[in-house]
């Protein structure tokens, strides 16, 4: 796959936007953000381990999740899903359990591009600037790419099964 993940971090707002068309229908893309066995597989760069305490992708859910690297160390993430709509949209806060009370709120749309192909396309809102450029430096965009990367074989994969 060749679909390259469009990161824009403008100056001077507390935001961050970002694009990535994929190879397959929305319904698949959807299905791999929703279902916590296959996020397991592809969310976050390679070499993590994702280990989930919760991760209940509807209208009022929330998750809550590790990931551990191969030195051990393990990191936490949790929010809340404020409103989905299935194979449409998604709205939910991110906060990164190494900077509490630091919680962003992402919006996610699903577009349909037609021939089997769809594009994802969000919008995370920072409470402030700082915070906003401590994530786009914290390798954000690369753990991104992997992750994206990932889903991609494993849908991939899904489709010659």
């Amino acid at each position: 796959m060749s679909n390259a993940l469009k990161l824009s971090v403008p100056e001077g707002v507390p935001f961050i936007d970002y694009e990535r068309e994929f190879d397959f229908p929305v319904a698949d893309v959807f299905r791999a953000h929703k279902d916590p066995e296959l996020i397991k597989q592809w969310l976050g760069p390679r070499g993590l381990k994702m280990d989930i305490d919760h991760y209940d992708f509807r209208t009022g859910g929330s998750y809550s999740y590790l990931h551990t690297g191969p030195d051990g160390v393990a990191y936490s993430f949790s929010g809340v899903f404020h409103t989905v709509r299935d194979n449409e949209f998604a709205v939910q806060t991110f906060e990164f359990g190494g900077y509490p009370d630091v919680v962003s709120i992402e919006f996610m749309t699903f577009e349909d591009l037609g021939g089997g192909r769809c594009k994802l396309i969000g919008h995370s809102v920072y409470p402030n600037q700082e915070a906003r450029d401590g994530m786009a430096q914290s390798g954000m965009e690369g753990g991104m790419t992997e992750g994206y990367e990932r889903l991609d074989e494993l849908l991939a994969g899904a489709r010659t099964a």
